[in-house]
């Protein structure tokens, strides 16, 4: 039997504080090139299959701390320590040069289940 990858909803919220920018010499330019950085990172992770993502900016307006979030990720993933390495990159990019980190300005957190199939334990009529 060969292992299922993990099906995961990366959900990331924008804070108050991206919106009170510029700040502390920080733009909202260079919380954008930060986080274009981390998505292609978590796209780039051994182990991560990028599905696809969504931006819901049009609709949400102003900072997300859950649900609905701000934007969302799929990606299959092999394990859960790979989800846990995606989730740590809003802890290790820096935004600008002043050695601040993007969770200052979002957050993330991931849902983790299967891909919706029939189990095989169910069976169908004919």
């Amino acid at each position: 039997m060969s292992t299922q990858p993990l099906r995961v909803l990366f959900c990331i919220g924008i804070n108050q504080n991206f919106f009170d920018l510029p700040a502390d010499g920080i733009t909202i330019g260079d919380v954008w090139q930060s986080f274009v950085s981390m998505m292609d990172q978590l796209k780039a992770l051994p182990g991560i299959t990028f599905i696809g993502d969504i931006d819901d900016d049009a609709h949400m307006v102003g900072p997300s701390d859950g649900w609905p979030w701000t934007c969302y990720i799929l990606a299959d993933a092999d394990s859960q320590e790979t989800v846990k390495a995606g989730c740590n990159l809003l802890r290790t990019t820096e935004v600008g040069s002043n050695g601040v980190k993007l969770w200052r300005f979002a957050k993330i957190e991931a849902r983790i289940g299967r891909p919706l199939t029939v189990r095989e334990d169910v069976e169908l009529p004919d």
